[in-house]
């Protein structure tokens, strides 16, 4: 550490506490992530969903607390920076994530396609009472 790094008070101490505060806001950010999502989907999610949040959450956590490691990870890849893998594989989970909604959306509409198709079959006038509505009261005498 440099004589300027003294002066202007950046020694270890300022920047290791600096660290822990946002070590401590990303874990309790993805923690409340998270949580969030087992309130908000319940008993209808899938063990294997929910096996997947959990192992995100952990390397997620991981990732906050050893940053270093995930550089290691990164040059084992051959990837230069540990941020650099943290992008591409963000970058492949958002595509994932679109892909998922997309299907989900294309299914939703054809649901409704159905329903809506469905529902005015069911509501149509019988053909025999439209003819006799269409047609008046006749009068054969």
């Amino acid at each position: 550490m440099g004589e300027h790094d003294l002066l202007l008070g950046l020694g270890p101490t300022l920047v290791g506490n600096r660290t822990v505060i946002i070590q401590l806001l990303l874990v309790a950010g993805i923690v409340a992530i998270v949580g969030w999502l087992f309130v908000t989907r319940g008993a209808k999610q899938l063990a294997v969903r929910r096996l997947l949040v959990i192992a995100f959450a952990v390397f997620a956590v991981l990732t906050v607390l050893f940053p270093s490691m995930l550089s290691r990870v990164a040059n084992l890849v051959g990837v230069g920076r540990g941020a650099d893998l943290l992008l591409y594989a963000t970058v492949l989970v958002l595509l994932g994530f679109l892909a998922l909604q997309e299907a989900r959306t294309k299914a939703a509409e054809k649901r409704t396609t159905y329903l809506a198709r469905r529902l005015a079959l069911d509501e149509a006038e019988q053909p025999a009472a439209f003819r006799g509505r269409a047609l008046g009261p006749r009068d054969d005498g």
